[in-house]
C-alpha cells in the first residue's frame, strides 16, 4: 500500500492544479479571441493605408485574389488576415504596429551577409527595396533579389539561400528553451529526493505524462524488451509537438508562430523517424519487405514494390496529418472571428466569440492529441521494424 501513496498523492496534486485552473480556460480563451480580433482589425487599417503606386508587377499579383475578397466582403479581406496570421513571417508581430524584427541572414555569391529585417519593410509594413550587396525585396514572403526597378530578377535569386531566423525558427527556439527548463528542472528534483517520495511541483505534472508515453506508447508498441532505447526519442518527439501546438493557440508574444502548421517542420520530423525506423530495422523487416516469408515466388515479386512504397508513404503520412490538423484549427477559429468583421454587427460577435471559444477548447485537446498520435505511430513504425518474426509457420505453409 505504501508504494502505491506517491502515485495517489500525485494524481490529487493534478487534480487539484486542474480544477484550479478550469474556470481559467474559457475567460483566457475569450481574452485570446479578442487579441486576435484587435489584430485582425489593426491589419485592415493597415491594408487601407497602401499606396497602390508604389507596388511593382508581382506586388500586384499577389494583391489581385485579395481585392477579390476585398469585393465580396466589403472592406475587410478575409483571405490576406487568416493566410497572415498562419504563415511564417521575418518579423514577430508584438502589439499594434510594435514588431520584433528578426535577423535575415543571405549566402549569395559575394558571401553571407546578415541584417534586421526592419530594412525590408516601411513604416505600414510594406516591402521596400534595401541595398546591399543585392538589392533586396520581400516577395510573396520570401527575400528576392530585384533589379534597379525593383523588379524579381530570377536568375541572381536562384543563387541566393536564406537562412534567416524567422518567426517559426525563433518560436521553435522558445519552445526548446521551455522543455530545457522544464525537463532539467524535474531531473534536478529526482537527483535530490529520488522516487521514494511524491513528486512536487514540475515533478507532478511531468511525471504522469512521462509514464504515460512509456506505458501506453512505447511498451505496447515497441515491446518491454527493446522500449527503453527508444524512450528518449519519443519523449523528444511528444513534448516538442505538444509545446509548439500549445504556443500556437496563444496569439501574442510568446506564442502565434504556426511551427507545427509550417510542412519543413513535420517534414523534419517525419525524416527523423523515417530515419530512426530504417537504421533501427532488422533482417526479418527487410525480408517482409522484399520477400515475403510464406508466399509464392509470384505473390512475391508482387508485393515487394508495395511494401517499398510502404516504407515511404508512412513517414509522409506522418507529415501531411500533423500539419493538415494543426493549420486546419487554426484556419477555423480565426474564420469565425473574421465573421465579426464581414458582418459588422453586434450579433455576429455575440455568435462568433462564442463559437471560436468552444473551437479553441477543442484545439487544446487536438494540440495533445495530434501530439500523441504522433509518438504512437512512431512507436509503431518502430516496433514493426525490430520485431523478430518467426518463419516455421510460414515455411509449414508454403509447404502446403
Amino acid at each position: 500500500m505504501k508504494r502505491f501513496i506517491p502515485i495517489f498523492a500525485a494524481n490529487f496534486e493534478i487534480g487539484m492544479s486542474f480544477r484550479r485552473i478550469k474556470s481559467l480556460l474559457v475567460v483566457t480563451l475569450s481574452f485570446v479571441a479578442l487579441l486576435i480580433s484587435t489584430s485582425a482589425m489593426a491589419n485592415e487599417t493597415v491594408a487601407s493605408a497602401i499606396d497602390s503606386n508604389k507596388l511593382n508587377e508581382a506586388t500586384a499579383a499577389q494583391q489581385e485574389p485579395a481585392a477579390h475578397g476585398e469585393k465580396e466582403a466589403g472592406s475587410f479581406n478575409v483571405t490576406e488576415t487568416i493566410l497572415e496570421h498562419i504563415k511564417d513571417d521575418h518579423s514577430w508581430h508584438l502589439w499594434g504596429h510594435t514588431s520584433l524584427h528578426l535577423p535575415v541572414i543571405l549566402y549569395t555569391s559575394k558571401g553571407f551577409e546578415v541584417f534586421s529585417s526592419a530594412k525590408l519593410v516601411d513604416e505600414q509594413h510594406e516591402p521596400i527595396v534595401y541595398k546591399g550587396n543585392f538589392d533586396y525585396k520581400l516577395i510573396l514572403g520570401k527575400t528576392k533579389i530585384v533589379n534597379a526597378a525593383g523588379e524579381l530578377d530570377a536568375a541572381a535569386s536562384k543563387q541566393l539561400w536564406d537562412i534567416s531566423i524567422t518567426k517559426n525558427v525563433a518560436s521553435l527556439f522558445v519552445s526548446v528553451f521551455i522543455l530545457l527548463v522544464v525537463l532539467l528542472s524535474a531531473a534536478s528534483a529526482y537527483k535530490k529526493t529520488g522516487v521514494k517520495t511524491a513528486p512536487k511541483g514540475l515533478q507532478s505534472f511531468m511525471e504522469p505524462i512521462i509514464l504515460f508515453v512509456r506505458d501506453e506508447v512505447a511498451i505496447p508498441n515497441i515491446g518491454a524488451k527493446r522500449h527503453a532505447k527508444y524512450m528518449p526519442f519519443l519523449l523528444t518527439i511528444f513534448f516538442l509537438i505538444l509545446v509548439n501546438n500549445f504556443l500556437g493557440l496563444i496569439p501574442f508574444f510568446p506564442g502565434g508562430a504556426n511551427v507545427s502548421g509550417n510542412i519543413a517542420f513535420t517534414m523534419t520530423l517525419a525524416v527523423c523517424v523515417f530515419i530512426v525506423v530504417n537504421l533501427s530495422a532488422n533482417k526479418s523487416y527487410w525480408e517482409h519487405i522484399f520477400w515475403m516469408p510464406g508466399m509464392h515466388w509470384s505473390m512475391k515479386l508482387f508485393l515487394a514494390p508495395i511494401e517499398l512504397i510502404g516504407v515511404f508513404t508512412k513517414p509522409i503520412s506522418l507529415m501531411i496529418r500533423l500539419f493538415a490538423n494543426i493549420t486546419a484549427g487554426h484556419i477555423l477559429v480565426l474564420s469565425l472571428i473574421c465573421l465579426i468583421f464581414i458582418f459588422k454587427t453586434v450579433m455576429a460577435s455575440a455568435i462568433a466569440v462564442p463559437f471560436a471559444v468552444f473551437i479553441g477548447l477543442i484545439e487544446l485537446l487536438v494540440a495533445f492529441l495530434q501530439a500523441y498520435i504522433f509518438t504512437m505511430l512512431s512507436a509503431m513504425y518502430i516496433g514493426m521494424a525490430t520485431e523478430e518474426h518467426s518463419h516455421d509457420n510460414h515455411e509449414a505453409a508454403a509447404h502446403h
